[in-house]
């Protein structure tokens, strides 16, 4: 089984990814480093140099592959992976691909982002945490319909990493 974590940036997807596959003894893959490794720079320049259309067309041509490969892992994705090109229809059309949304509320996404938004090319230029509620709330609502397509849906609201991997587990096997 293939387990893809989607959700909005900052949601936990790398971290409870990480820890969901020790747990289960399988792969673990972060999408945006294998999108660095293919393209040999890092995101920021890719999005500063190339621009977001040329990185959504990288993004889908590394999870289509990544997904057509044999074995079991966990695949986190970018925040926007579902949302672009034939993203979530190429996961859902999948057997072994399981689509996990980790639903995180706003008030916790903006905490979280507010401090490391200069590691982030998308939300780098807001500069006060109004415009960064703003501009999530915006994003939450037009990605709402791609995330809403995941297979399982889990609430990463309370509770730490452990906790939501056990929600997961649960929930799929």
């Amino acid at each position: 089984m293939k387990i893809v974590l989607i959700g909005y940036m900052g949601s936990g997807k790398s971290s409870i990814g990480k820890k969901l596959a020790s747990v289960l003894g399988i792969p673990f893959k972060d999408m945006d480093a294998e999108i660095e490794k293919k393209e040999g720079v890092s995101i920021s320049k890719i999005f500063s140099e190339k621009g977001e259309i040329y990185f959504r067309k990288v993004e889908n041509a590394v999870l289509k592959k990544i997904l057509s490969q044999t074995g079991n892992l966990v695949l986190s994705t970018g925040g926007g992976t579902p949302c672009y090109a034939d993203s979530m229809s190429f996961m859902a059309e999948r057997e072994n691909v399981v689509a996990v949304y980790l639903k995180t509320p706003l008030d916790v996404l903006c905490t979280r982002l507010f401090h490391e938004k200069s590691k982030r090319p998308l939300i780098a230029h807001l500069k006060s945490e109004e415009e960064l509620n703003d501009f999530i709330r915006k994003h939450l609502f037009e990605r709402a319909f791609y995330y809403n397509q995941a297979t399982v849906v889990i609430d990463t609201g309370s509770g730490n990493i452990a906790d939501t991997v056990e929600k997961i587990v649960l929930k799929l096997f």
